[in-house]
């Protein structure tokens, strides 16, 4: 009875951690619609100033702009926004980023961390690696003025001089089971990559535009490279979101299905030692009846 009882309590413990996971996977379900749903809505904005800054940079004859680099120093300041979750159970989400940062940091002379999320905070906080900033969005879905308090944090650190490089490491989703951290330098500008990332996309080079700035190309420049930057860090934390929230339904089915399996070798387990149990009760319930006519 005792061997029955542990096994009663350990089904019932199996049962309610089925329950968790099965209403978490729901959840995440949910919100990875949201979070692709919201993508899609956002993205032609953004590749809209992406167009525009190249068709200044194709149109001008020369754009002078500190986005653009500076002189290089000895040991230049590199900063790695890494984008982690607030919450864990999402299978190897979080530790390909860690890894994907540790590399690129270590190829770095002299690399600085700037970080989202709260489990990114405690990994790093162990690593040799200083730590300048870690923004929490709480678990919620990303919003563009999140975007932009980061954006406004990197351009002014950059402006000042303290930064020198940033890349930003996010997860992209490629399909449901193909999530991969992707590293992305933010600054300086590089033309040759938003030539190469429109012409993915189907935009051609236009060359001879007939447009005129005010006050000057560079100026104008100067006004859509932060917003172009907040469409890049936003575009990379709602892909992330979205990564996320994808990572962590597999995590959840996956324990659904080893809750059940679980679930099933213990009743399996239950039946053949109850029956056992009875069967010996009769036995002996019988011995004892012929024992008493004897």
């Amino acid at each position: 009875m005792a061997n029955l009882r542990d096994v009663r309590l350990r089904m019932r413990a199996i049962e309610q951690t089925l329950q968790v996971t099965k209403a978490m996977n729901l959840i995440s379900t949910a919100k990875l619609r949201k979070g692709r749903r919201v993508l899609a809505d956002t993205e032609p904005f953004f590749k809209r100033i992406q167009k525009s800054m190249w068709d200044i940079l194709s149109g001008a004859e020369n754009v002078e702009s500190e986005f653009f680099g500076r002189k290089q120093k000895d040991r230049p300041r590199t900063a790695i926004l890494a984008v982690t979750s607030d919450k864990g159970l999402a299978g190897g989400y979080n530790a390909d980023i860690f890894r994907t940062v540790n590399d690129l940091a270590a190829a770095q002379d002299n690399p600085v961390l700037i970080l989202i999320g709260a489990i990114g905070g405690r990994y790093f906080a162990h690593t040799p690696y200083r730590v300048l900033e870690n923004f929490s969005l709480r678990s919620r879905l990303p919003e563009v003025e999140d975007a932009k308090e980061i954006a406004d944090y990197l351009i002014s650190h950059y402006l000042w001089g303290m930064l020198d490089e940033v890349y930003i490491v996010y997860t992209h989703m490629y399909s449901a089971v193909r999530l991969l951290p992707t590293v992305r330098q933010i600054l300086p500008l590089r033309a040759e990559e938003i030539q190469a990332e429109l012409e993915r996309t189907g935009n051609q080079k236009r060359e001879e535009l007939p447009f005129e700035y005010l006050p000057s190309e560079a100026a104008v420049f100067d006004a859509l490279v932060p917003l172009y930057i907040k469409g890049i860090i936003y575009g990379s934390l709602v892909e992330s979101y979205a990564s996320e929230q994808n990572a962590r339904m597999s995590a959840m089915d996956e324990a659904s299905k080893n809750a059940e399996d679980m679930l099933a070798g213990l009743r399996l387990h239950y039946n053949r030692t109850r029956q056992a149990g009875i069967t010996l009760e009769v036995s002996e319930i019988i011995s004892g009846a012929e024992a008493l006519e004897e």
